[in-house]
C-alpha cells in the first residue's frame, strides 16, 4: 500500500514550520461571528418595530390604502428595507453555519451557493417590493 503525500507528512526537506501552515484557521470566522452578533442586535429594534406596525395596521382594519399611505413616509419604508436586510443577511449567516457544520458531503459547496442564492434573491424581491410602493 502506498502511503498518499499530504502536506503534513513528514519528508526531510520539510521543516515543522512548512508542514502545519495552511492547516489552521481561514481567519474568516471572528469577520462571521461579528457580522452575526450585529444582526443579531440590529434585528432586536426592527423586529419590534415590524410587529408594533404590523399590529397598529391590523388593529385598526387597515384598507391597502392604508398600508400604502403607511409605506408612503419615508421613515417607515426606510425601516421596513433595513428590517428585511437585516433579517435575510442574518438568515444566510445561520444557515451557512448550519451546513457548514452538519452537511459532511460533496453537497456542501452547492448548498452553501443556494443559500446564498436564495436569500439575495428574496432580499432583492422583498426589497423591490418596498420600493414599488413606497415610489
Amino acid at each position: 500500500m502506498t502511503q498518499q503525500k499530504y502536506k503534513w507528512n513528514d519528508t526531510p526537506f520539510k521543516g515543522p514550520m512548512a508542514r502545519a501552515r495552511g492547516l489552521g484557521s481561514a481567519h474568516d470566522g471572528l469577520h462571521h461571528w461579528k457580522a452575526q452578533k450585529l444582526t443579531a442586535v440590529a434585528n432586536i429594534p426592527l423586529v419590534l418595530w415590524g410587529v408594533w406596525s404590523a399590529m397598529t395596521l391590523a388593529a385598526t382594519g387597515a384598507s391597502i390604502e392604508t398600508v400604502y399611505g403607511f409605506f408612503h413616509q419615508p421613515v417607515n419604508a426606510i425601516l421596513m428595507i433595513l428590517f428585511i436586510v437585516s433579517v435575510f443577511y442574518h438568515m444566510a449567516l445561520g444557515l451557512q453555519v448550519v451546513i457548514e457544520d452538519y452537511v459532511h458531503s460533496c453537497k456542501k459547496p452547492m448548498l452553501l451557493m443556494l443559500v446564498k442564492l436564495g436569500t439575495t434573491a428574496l432580499a432583492l424581491a422583498s426589497i423591490f417590493s418596498v420600493l414599488k410602493i413606497a415610489l
